[in-house]
């Protein structure tokens, strides 16, 4: 089913000031990462919202996905005090590692001819995960 204008005005607006926090968090407390918000869809009755997350160096993404969703309680108030003028509500957030650079760094380098040939082999080159 399509997003409806309002889901994605409010997706764009969560995804707007998301990243300000997240960059904020990583510039105190870990140097050398970059954090941005690659997609946020909302749900239809606007409580549930998947905030897609790309990590760079993409090792830390993990872990960073994980910490960052223990303190989304943290993160949602400060989405909140950011957003008072504009949402009534704030949805809760749920996070996920988004790999979609991983996967085009990887066809890149087997384009490239660093890996084997993916057309005589296509088996190498991993599935990927439908979201």
């Amino acid at each position: 089913m399509e997003e409806t204008n309002r889901q994605k005005k409010i997706g764009g607006v969560i995804q707007k000031d998301l990243v300000d926090v997240l960059q904020g968090a990583a510039q105190e407390g870990m140097k050398g990462v970059i954090i941005s918000v690659s997609k946020v869809s909302v749900t239809t009755d606007l409580s549930q919202a998947k905030v897609y997350l790309s990590i760079f160096p993409s090792e830390h993404r993990e872990r960073l996905v994980t910490g960052i969703q223990s303190n989304s309680k943290s993160i949602r108030h400060e989405l909140a005090k950011r957003t008072k003028n504009q949402l009534r509500r704030v949805p809760n957030l749920t996070f996920y590692g988004d790999d979609s650079l991983d996967y085009i760094e990887n066809i890149d380098a087997s384009l490239r001819g660093e890996d084997s040939n993916p057309i005589k082999n296509p088996e190498i080159l991993p599935k990927r995960k439908k979201s």
